[in-house]
């Protein structure tokens, strides 16, 4: 392995401006390099970031220009994870805009099946499997919802079996500045244990309270997403969780396509469809560091 050196991107996700979104290391992995999961994990370390994607050949005669299909897989700094969106998104920015890839449709072998994505304009399309969701009682997670405050009251629970997502939903009448600036106890939510990996917090509100984007487009629903079990005490824009708040609030809102807002401090928007058994993402990218990793 010594002597191995490796381009190293990071790249913000779901932005078209660095230091918004949700930054991602994406590392393209030739075919003639082989590295154990431990040195991946390492990498993964190293970056220090919520993941590092690493975009793998398939075959020896593959190459990051002219190939439509390859192996993706995403770790956070403590493990491998089974689907990461912002990580995709930033992957297939750095192969159309970095690498050169001729193609307008790539195909990822990913832990979750395979995912599509394509150029559409200036955003990137991505097609996820969905996250169905279950409905769940309140007691059965007092823990992490104690966590949470004084929230004025739950309206919601439901479970996304897949991932291991919970999503809560609070009671409508939060203005977006409250919700923004509200925090949960991190520390008392990551004591609470069991089977939860992520928990999506999400309301709505009317336009007058904030709930717009620049250009005045109303958001169908916010969202907030907090993985303090991973060292991730708060995640930024959170591609996967889309898709779970895609079957929750179609069942709410009776319909599938919606335009949404994970309000963190850094903050992301995103296109959201839900197509049957799949959830289309719309999302942009900024470049923000090109490197060399050294091993």
């Amino acid at each position: 392995m010594a002597g191995v050196t490796l381009q190293l991107y990071t790249v913000d996700a779901f932005t078209d401006v660095p230091f918004k979104g949700n930054p991602a290391a994406i590392c393209p992995l030739p075919s003639d390099v082989n590295l154990d999961d431990d040195i991946l994990q390492k990498i993964a370390m190293e970056m220090n970031l919520s993941e590092t994607a690493l975009i793998k050949l398939i075959d020896k005669s593959d190459s990051f220009k002219e190939s439509n299909t390859f192996g993706l897989r995403w770790f956070t700094t403590k493990e491998e994870v089974k689907l990461c969106g912002h990580a995709t998104l930033a992957s297939t920015a750095v192969l159309f805009g970095k690498l050169d890839n001729k193609h307008d449709r790539i195909v990822f072998k990913t832990l979750s099946g395979d995912l599509i994505v394509k150029r559409e304009g200036l955003s990137i399309h991505m097609d996820f499997p969905v996250g169905t969701t279950v409905k769940e009682d309140q007691s059965q997670h007092e823990q992490i919802v104690a966590s949470l405050g004084d929230v004025s009251g739950v309206s919601d629970i439901v479970y996304c079996d897949s991932l291991r997502y919970l999503l809560i939903r609070l009671h409508d009448g939060w203005s977006r500045e409250e919700f923004e600036s509200w925090t949960p106890d991190i520390s008392a939510m990551k004591r609470s244990s069991g089977r939860v990996f992520l928990v999506i917090v999400t309301t709505r509100g009317p336009p007058g309270d904030g709930y717009q984007s620049d250009d005045g487009a109303t958001y169908d629903f916010v969202s907030r997403c907090f993985v303090p079990w991973d060292d991730v005490p708060e995640d930024p824009v959170t591609g996967s969780a889309q898709t779970v708040l895609a079957h929750y609030w179609a069942q709410q809102l009776g319909k599938n396509d919606f335009f949404t807002r994970q309000c963190s401090a850094r903050g992301g928007e995103i296109v959201v469809k839900l197509r049957g058994d799949r959830v289309e993402l719309l999302g942009k990218a900024a470049f923000v560091m090109d490197g060399v990793l050294k091993l």
